[in-house]
């Protein structure tokens, strides 16, 4: 598969991933965001950096919603429910939110 962005055919997977994540930018992510009806706010971009982050950082950690819901609860200093991150990724924060964020697509079963 593949869309069209700045002029370039960007390559994905049939499941929507990059192909190439290099290719990533935040502009990028709010393109591929509104492919999935979504646009994308501040909470969404600290989700997308979260999970950015530790999969650069942290030997290609891909959390589920439940670590997820953990690392927004420290981002955001306050109790974070899954229906929150569910309200922004509604197809799995996990799945979803990696997808968006420029990740590979993640193998493990389940989301939360």
């Amino acid at each position: 598969m593949s869309f069209e962005f700045n002029g370039e055919t960007i390559e994905t997977t049939a499941t929507g991933f990059l192909v190439d994540q290099e290719l990533w930018t935040e502009d990028l992510a709010r393109a591929m965001a509104k492919l999935e009806s979504i646009e994308l706010t501040d909470a969404h971009m600290d989700v997308i950096k979260y999970l950015r982050e530790e999969f650069f950082n942290n030997n290609g950690n891909q959390p589920n919603t439940r670590n997820i819901v953990k690392g927004m609860e420290e981002v955001w200093a306050r109790v974070v429910s899954s229906k929150e991150l569910y309200d922004l990724f509604p197809l799995d924060p996990s799945k979803q939110g990696g997808r968006i964020s420029g990740l590979p697509e993640s193998r493990r079963k389940g989301g939360y």
